[in-house]
């Protein structure tokens, strides 16, 4: 059964390298193309096309599936099945019937909620106690198609969506090789997901940073864990851009924004406290909050935000 696996970040790397341990014929990776990243803005290619090239897979990177080259090199692979996860782009209508098996997507949550771009990210940011990971067969609309296997894992209270990241797409892996296992013993079974039970997980952008201490802590807690490390939860700490990475829980009141432990820097919310861990300032570099307040000690009282 060839395959054609379609994924671009970090992600999808555990998905790919299953595969490939598992025997599975994989005649050619589709990823986005390469972008420029850091200082220098030099092109560096996506994980996925790294892992492809040391296994000396055809690598594509078209800048869209719609068009007839991005077509004919996807047909020159032969696939049986196209397995995508976290690809980034759209399947046209032609993509998705080509194959006989047809598409495999593998999804971080638990369809049908959190359908979209930010499943991990907004399970974390909703504090949702539990997770995880579906496969499904691919239709035109955004997550729709009938799921297949699904797995389920706790969310940790203090997990933060990067670390949840990296978890499910080992977990990602595992579900997506049971899911091609049955495919092949023809027990795979199709179960329709039920619209009036859908959600939605739209990209993150900048506008979810600021912090509003006036809510509660575990509202707080949340963010700080869910938009890690990007866009990364902001305040303002003396004048200045605070981002805040790790936090936890402190059964602690005052009020909201005011700093209850200048050692521990313990900030209460509207009810309860959190309790920064990891922060980076303006200008500086990520570091220990304990690290950071050697430098800029905080006082009993003192007020972040606005």
């Amino acid at each position: 059964m060839n395959i054609v696996f379609m994924g671009t970040p970090e992600f999808a790397v555990p998905c790919l390298q299953k595969l490939l341990d598992a025997g599975y014929p994989v005649t050619g990776v589709f990823t986005q193309p390469d972008k420029p990243k850091g200082r220098g803005y030099k092109l560096l290619p996506p994980p996925v096309k790294e892992l492809a090239l040391q296994h000396h897979i055809p690598v594509y990177q078209p800048a869209t599936l719609k068009s007839d080259e991005a077509f004919a090199a996807l047909q020159s692979c032969a696939p049986d099945l196209i397995v995508v996860v976290a690809y980034g782009k759209l399947l046209p209508k032609r993509v998705l019937e080509l194959p006989r098996h047809g598409c495999i997507n593998v999804h971080a949550s638990l369809l049908p909620k959190y359908r979209g771009a930010g499943p991990i990210q907004w399970a974390v940011l909703n504090g949702e106690a539990e997770t995880g990971v579906t496969t499904m067969r691919m239709a035109e609309g955004l997550d729709t198609g009938d799921m297949l296997e699904q797995s389920r894992t706790p969310i940790g209270e203090n997990e933060t969506a990067d670390e949840l990241y990296t978890r499910l797409s080992h977990i990602g892996a595992d579900t997506l090789l049971t899911t091609l296992r049955k495919l092949e013993n023809d027990a795979l079974l199709r179960t329709p997901q039920q619209d009036a039970l859908s959600s939605y997980a739209p990209m993150l952008d900048k506008s979810l940073c600021p912090i509003d201490f006036t809510k509660d802590a575990r509202a707080v807690h949340n963010q700080i864990r869910g938009l890690s490390s990007w866009p990364a939860a902001q305040t303002t700490y003396k004048g200045k851009r605070l981002k805040v990475y790790e936090s936890r829980l402190v059964p602690m009141d005052g009020e909201p924004g005011t700093v209850l432990d200048p050692k521990k820097f313990i900030v209460a919310c509207g009810k309860g406290a959190v309790q920064l861990l990891s922060v980076q300032y303006e200008g500086g570099k990520r570091m220990p909050a304990d690290a950071f307040l050697r430098g800029r000690p905080a006082e009993k009282g003192e007020k972040l935000g606005g």
